[in-house]
């Protein structure tokens, strides 16, 4: 996590399991990152960090103690809008999601490099484009690394059903 230092877009693509405060974790390559490891990151610290992703199951949720869980807690430690989900997610569908939102924060108005693009209507402007078709949910298998073609399988999904997109909330500020 050393490197996050030079982005203000930092997008974890991995497993979660929310259980309680003392049992939660990302898991990253090698190891776990904790709940309580969040506030030790400094993500408030310049460059700050602008959106975080989650994409991974149940990164929103949380319980009386953890209100919102990991997304909730990035945002008290400093990042100033995160992207999580509240169930568990499909990977084809997530990838699907996550392209169209990227693509949507790309084009709007000032995109990623200029004025503050709004992350909440890019997340909504992808959520209408699954439910409308406009999303292929997944991937191509050849435009992906083999090991991860390999990881996804031959999922395939009804995009249009909200399992598949309406998981996924925005939490701190919607610029």
């Amino acid at each position: 996590m050393a490197q996050r230092r030079q982005h203000q877009i930092v997008h974890l693509a991995t497993h979660a399991d929310f259980r309680d405060r003392d049992h939660s974790f990302i898991q990253l390559w090698d190891s776990k990152l904790k709940l309580e490891q969040l506030r030790e990151l400094k993500w408030h610290e310049s460059p700050t960090v602008e959106l975080l992703v989650l994409s991974a199951c149940r990164t929103a949720i949380g319980d009386e103690e953890t209100e919102l869980g990991f997304a909730g807690l990035a945002v008290q430690a400093g990042v100033k809008s995160v992207l999580a989900s509240l169930w568990l997610v499909s990977d084809a569908g997530t990838l699907g999601l996550m392209t169209k939102f990227y693509q949507n924060l790309l084009q709007q108005p000032g995109g990623l490099s200029r004025r503050q693009p709004i992350k909440a209507t890019a997340l909504e402007q992808a959520q209408i484009a699954m439910i409308r078709v406009e999303v292929h949910p997944g991937y191509q298998k050849d435009t992906l690394p083999a090991e991860l073609a390999r990881c996804l399988g031959n999922e395939i999904i009804d995009a249009t059903h909200p399992s598949y997109w309406a998981g996924f909330t925005l939490i701190g500020s919607p610029w």
